[in-house]
């Protein structure tokens, strides 16, 4: 059985992760052809939109500690790979690509959330521009049950999204969320019954397909500017990017219109 499956919709592929026996909790097994599933979205020119979720009632339990999580590949310390921490950061750190590739590639990404989500899995739908969750969905950080610190951008991406205050509430207390409590917060960006996540999803994600696929990219990329950038370099980039994606919109339009058989004036 295949721990991802890859499926594509006019324009959107859908991600999911495949172990609903364990609440899709990641495995090296799982962790590295996600990582390359999203990388293949990232550069694929007939992907307009992606959507990340979970097979049956979750979309993800965070690393699944029974199956070793990211370290089960980790051997003994060697003169190539080093020591076994070093193994360890260069395979965890691998992994996290997943998270990097949601929020850099250019295009929108959507967390579908249809069950709980907790520890990495946090990291993977923060990673995303947008997360519809259904009101079966629940949040919980979890990394302070196992004495862990975070990881999948977890830390930086509840930070950015929320704050730095509610960010600590989530961490420090540990404390489990349902689906309502998470979109009160804004963790969740809209929140629907479950038995019309799916479709209210993919309705999101064909309008987003379907739209002015430069725009979007120059859109995010703004929107990522202006986490770190200072204001005056976000100007700078917002007037390239406006004139960019402008600029290649209407080359797009004249081109569509062209081959409809209009004219090109």
């Amino acid at each position: 059985m295949s721990e991802i499956l890859i499926d594509d919709d006019a324009g959107v592929r859908i991600i999911t992760l495949n172990r609903p026996d364990r609440l899709n909790a990641l495995t090296g097994a799982i962790m590295a052809p996600l990582a390359d599933a999203c990388a293949d979205a990232a550069r694929d020119a007939s992907v307009g939109c992606v959507i990340v979720t979970g097979a049956g009632r979750g979309f993800c339990a965070g690393g699944d500690l029974k199956e070793g999580g990211a370290d089960k590949a980790v051997v003994s310390p060697n003169s190539d790979s080093g020591s076994r921490t070093e193994q360890g950061f260069a395979r965890l750190r691998a992994f996290m690509e997943t998270s990097r590739l949601l929020h850099e590639m250019p295009k929108p990404t959507i967390a579908m959330v249809n069950g709980p989500v907790a520890g990495a899995g946090i990291g993977i739908a923060g990673a995303c521009d947008l997360r519809f969750a259904a009101k079966s969905a629940s949040f919980l950080a979890a990394f302070d049950r196992i004495g862990a610190g975070g990881d999948f951008g977890s830390t930086w991406f509840w930070t950015k999204i929320l704050g730095t205050g509610v960010a600590r509430e989530l961490f420090l207390l540990g404390e489990k969320l349902s689906g309502e409590e998470a979109f009160a917060k804004g963790i969740y960006t809209r929140l629907f019954d479950d038995e019309t996540l799916r479709e209210e999803t993919i309705k999101a994600a064909r309008r987003l397909a379907d739209g002015p696929r430069m725009g979007y990219r120059y859109m995010k990329a703004n929107l990522n500017n202006a986490e770190d950038w200072a204001f005056e370099a976000a100007l700078d980039a917002e007037a390239l990017n406006m004139t960019l994606s402008t600029s290649a919109t209407a080359l797009i339009w004249r081109e569509k219109k062209k081959q409809a058989g209009g004219s090109n004036d």
